[in-house]
């Protein structure tokens, strides 16, 4: 049975499979740190599922907002022309909590607060927080994930 689990203190991804390592992906999570409140822009704490996988057969670096892909394709250039935008990349896994009152439903709700794991541009870096609440991956590897990875596959994330 395929497992993640994702490390706010180590900034790392792990695919487990049966309990057993298969693969391991730096990441980026908040900036703000850890925290499930709506508007926090904070990466939610505890059990999660992949609820809806977003993006198949699109390419690299296909640039996606409010969950569609735009046509775009991720450039410095587009990013020049962009630059506040807060650029979703490649693939969204979007979680749902699933532990009531903690990270589902009311103000603490991860799918409402449209928290994902997704891809993001190779100038950002990894290893360190700076998302503004999703899980922030290197494109290749989050397609990787994405491919390996049912709906429904269990999400865990510690401080």
């Amino acid at each position: 049975m395929l497992q993640i689990l994702v490390s706010i203190a180590d900034q790392r991804l792990t695919l487990l499979d049966g309990g057993k390592v298969v693969l391991e992906y730096p990441v980026s999570t908040a900036l703000n740190g850890a925290g499930e409140q709506k508007n926090s822009g904070c990466t939610p704490r505890g059990k999660h599922t992949v609820r809806a996988k977003i993006g198949a057969g699109q390419p690299e670096n296909a640039v996606f907002i409010g969950r569609r892909f735009t046509g775009e394709i991720y450039s410095p250039e587009l990013a020049e022309k962009f630059p506040n935008r807060d650029w979703i990349l490649s693939r969204i896994l979007w979680l749902s909590g699933l532990e009531l009152g903690v990270n589902r439903l009311g103000n603490v709700d991860t799918m409402q607060r449209y928290i994902y794991i997704h891809g993001t541009p190779d100038s950002e870096p990894m290893n360190e927080p700076l998302s503004h609440g999703c899980i922030r991956m290197r494109n290749t590897d989050l397609i990787e994930l994405f491919d390996r990875v049912p709906a429904g596959t269990e999400v865990t994330i510690n401080s």
